[in-house]
């Protein structure tokens, strides 16, 4: 066959008319979301067209001149991209002029962000959020994300009390989800009531239900970490790098190492495929280097929507109490089978493991 009829032979993809989309999705899911108003609706379809701007930067950030640094450090120490400030910017003004979100928090501030603490509504949000997670990939072409985590305000919150109000276990969060910017654009999120996937097609501008009902396979085919630093790592964490390199014995299979150093593109890839994604304590960083409030716990609350499990390596992510906006912890998430035998070798019980992989 001639490489011409081959290209004629791919089926069209299937045409959007027949999907649908993401505000869609919720007006008819509306009865099965426990927040599921007007107001969260318009909530979500801010992220999402913030999503939407930031993606067209992206996809432009070869010929716009916003590659690189700005030339600041952030809260978290680190140097800021120029993509950092603008989907940061673009976050905060789309749920600012939406209206429905009261107070934002975000990896780029130092504080939280009041925006209307004291309109007058029936349900009032505050959203946290990873504006751009993995920037650094953007100068490379790799793919990066968005991550985000919504909480309901009571009624009676001044914005002198915000703080100690928002910082509230993962559990109670009402919305996670995350957008992967890479060879198409995905909008993943859960209210509590399953994990969907939105693919943005860009034809008509609008996010379709692409993925329904994702569930993670229980066994990974695939583990992420830096390895670069596993020097720095705990023996019992070096243990299980090792039980995870080994051979299944019947099938001569084994779980292959994927790291794109973005966490949104590892976590989507093993939510797909079945997979591990860590980020342990170190000697240098005790806590781990991912943020509780705006990474771990939307990430974590998704996950266990869609069959698996995140913990610090010790307890379920979603029960920890958080105590500043910007608190880090150690994060193992993915397949449930590998996150508990993760578990099992840094407690020490990694005889209670196979020696070989299922």
């Amino acid at each position: 066959m001639s490489s011409v009829s081959s290209i004629e032979s791919i089926p069209e993809s299937s045409s959007s008319e027949s999907l649908m989309t993401l505000e869609q999705f919720i007006i008819d899911r509306h009865e099965k979301f426990s927040h599921a108003t007007g107001s969260f609706a318009r909530l979500i379809r801010d992220v999402s067209v913030a999503a939407k701007i930031i993606n067209h930067n992206i996809r432009r950030a070869g010929i716009l001149d916003v590659r690189g640094e700005t030339g600041t450090v952030n809260v978290q120490d680190e140097r800021q991209k120029k993509l950092d400030w603008i989907a940061d910017r673009e976050l905060e003004r789309a749920l600012r002029k939406g209206g429905e979100c009261c107070l934002v928090g975000s990896e780029e501030q130092p504080e939280t962000i009041p925006l209307d603490p004291n309109r007058e509504a029936k349900e009032r949000y505050a959203v946290f959020f990873d504006p751009l997670d993995g920037s650094s990939n953007t100068d490379v072409n790799a793919s990066v994300g968005t991550i985000f985590s919504v909480y309901t305000l009571p009624e009676h919150v001044q914005p002198d009390d915000a703080m100690d109000v928002v910082l509230r276990p993962g559990r109670e969060q009402v919305a996670a989800g995350y957008v992967a910017y890479g060879s198409s654009t995905m909008f993943v999120f859960t209210t509590g009531d399953g994990v969907n996937g939105f693919t943005l097609d860009p034809s008509i501008g609008e996010f379709m239900l692409s993925h329904p009902d994702l569930k993670i396979p229980d066994e990974g085919r695939m583990y992420s970490i830096n390895e670069a630093d596993i020097e720095d790592f705990s023996p019992e964490l070096r243990s299980f790098l090792s039980w995870l390199k080994k051979k299944d014995s019947e099938t001569g299979a084994r779980i292959r190492a994927r790291y794109i150093g973005s966490f949104v593109s590892d976590f989507h890839r093993n939510l797909l495929t079945g997979g591990l994604y860590m980020y342990p304590s170190t000697a240098d960083h005790p806590q781990g280097k991912l943020r509780l409030m705006y990474e771990a716990n939307p990430m974590a609350f998704l996950v266990e929507q869609a069959g698996g499990r995140a913990t610090n390596g010790h307890q379920r992510i979603l029960d920890i109490d958080p105590t500043e906006l910007h608190e880090r912890t150690p994060l193992y998430i993915g397949s449930p089978s590998l996150v508990e035998r993760a578990g099992a070798f840094l407690e020490g019980r990694g005889s209670e493991s196979s020696s070989a992989n299922a």
